[in-house]
């Protein structure tokens, strides 16, 4: 019998075991929903990279982060921060101070505009939000539960 991820990805042959079929789903899902939010905030001038690195630095409070920081704590890792920054920092979303006493120290900040650009956001209703609330509270808990393990490798 040909599963539902055969069948949108056209594959005729089945998959060589139900873990690469549980593999391919997820990429699968999240390309689905990566591609939603990149839709979604295509209005506002971001990608959901900038826009990751702005709710982390919203996150970060005002004494802000390192350029090494924000790259641990984003979602996609990016290989060069620096030019994602000088983006951010051209578009004047986000500032960068070197610290006085140890010049090797760049904190990076949100802005004023950058702040707001967020609070904008937020008030946008994101379509992939709305097809995980098909999900029941359990479900989504045992989703959550489930990428966790995946995670811990």
């Amino acid at each position: 019998m040909t599963s539902r991820l055969q069948a949108e990805i056209k594959q005729t042959k089945p998959f060589a075991s139900l873990e690469q079929e549980a593999i391919l789903g997820l990429l699968r899902t999240a390309a689905i929903v990566d591609h939603s939010i990149d839709e979604a905030l295509r209005p506002f001038g971001l990608t959901a990279t900038q826009f990751n690195v702005l709710r982390i630095l919203k996150g970060a409070g005002p004494e802000g982060l390192c350029g090494r920081e924000v790259g641990e704590r984003m979602l996609n890792r990016v290989p060069d921060v620096p030019r994602l920054l000088d983006r951010l920092e051209k578009a004047e979303l986000v500032s960068r101070v070197r610290d006085r006493d140890d010049r090797r120290h760049v904190a990076t900040r949100i802005t004023a505009k950058g702040s707001q650009l967020l609070e904008e956001i937020s008030q946008i209703s994101m379509p992939a939000e709305d097809w995980f609330k098909r999900l029941g509270r359990e479900q989504l808990k045992v989703l959550i539960e489930t990428l966790d393990v995946i995670r811990e490798g």
